[in-house]
């Protein structure tokens, strides 16, 4: 049976064939995947890999580690060949991409905010084709001494501040895995147009052979089926803070944990880590939601969004 459910969404003015988006980081920069499937035909969205206006070398190898199957961490420490190598490389298959159908969203990286403001404004000149913005605030602020640029709600606003006249595209901000309500309100009080959440969860994994890290920094960023439950909480409480639209991302690996995301108040959701041990199943996320929102009496995926009863 065909299903007449209506899956577009728009996440903060980004318009989404359906509420299905990759993460940051773990899906290149789509083409990558096209051997799999069809991304512009399927996909509602992709997020870039974070791009500076300077290229960065990243961190050391080793720079990922299993965590049995549940996460993995990583440390690649944004590794990018800056906004002009990033659209010379990228620039003809993304705006293809964005043709088909299918919102490409650039994430912008910076250690300061004039990197952050640098790097915006090249991609306002460079990147037609970006429907939106990712600013990712998780990115260390060297002049602080390495503290999360959007560690705190006035520091996060701060780079808010500094994004939301260089641009009238809309503007997404990814949050880290910690006072979400509270940073979040900063963030739509200065502009933003939607939240993603959650980012990777520090931790540890050591070497008890070598008692040395399992990777070449001490800590790194959790990510996988491991952090889901505390990412859903997480977008939970986000949603009863703010009225903008959220992305929900974290441990999504099948349909029935994006209709979590959705139910907890997730406008649209990121299929992250899940990508890199199973290319596609954002294919199969999408198929399920689909068939789920049918089976749940509504004539669009929106009418679910927040609908979590508790």
């Amino acid at each position: 049976m065909v299903s007449t459910v209506n899956m577009a969404v728009n996440l903060g003015g980004i318009a989404m064939r359906n509420p299905i988006n990759t993460a940051s980081g773990t899906f290149g920069n789509g083409m990558q995947f096209e051997g799999f499937y069809d991304v512009g035909a399927t996909l509602g969205a992709i997020t870039c890999k974070g791009v500076a206006a300077e290229p960065w070398d990243g961190n050391p190898a080793p720079r990922l580690a299993e965590l049995g199957g549940a996460a993995i961490m990583n440390s690649v420490g944004l590794q990018n060949p800056g906004v002009r190598g990033f659209v010379e490389r990228y620039g003809t298959y993304l705006q293809g991409l964005s043709d088909r159908g299918c919102a490409v969203i650039c994430q912008v990286a910076g250690h300061s905010l004039e990197e952050y403001e640098q790097a915006m404004d090249l991609f306002e000149e460079l990147a037609p084709f970006a429907a939106g913005f990712e600013i990712n605030i998780s990115c260390p602020n060297i002049a602080a001494g390495g503290a999360a640029m959007g560690a705190t709600p006035a520091s996060a606003a701060e780079v808010m501040r500094a994004i939301r006249p260089r641009t009238k595209r809309p503007v997404v901000v990814k949050m880290a895995p910690h006072d979400v309500a509270e940073i979040g309100r900063a963030l739509e009080a200065e502009g933003a147009d939607a939240l993603s959440l959650i980012n990777t969860i520090p931790g540890m994994a050591i070497d008890v052979r070598t008692r040395r890290s399992r990777l070449a920094r001490p800590t790194a960023g959790v990510s996988g089926p491991a952090i889901h439950a505390i990412a859903v909480r997480m977008v939970w409480e986000c949603a009863q803070a703010v009225s903008i639209p959220l992305c929900g991302i974290g441990g999504v690996a099948s349909w029935e944990d994006a209709a979590e995301m959705i139910l907890a108040g997730a406008t649209a959701v990121s299929v992250g880590t899940a990508n890199l041990y199973d290319p596609t199943c954002a294919v199969r996320v999408v198929e399920g939601l689909e068939a789920w929102a049918s089976q749940q009496g509504v004539s669009k995926i929106g009418e679910l969004v927040g609908a979590f009863e508790a």
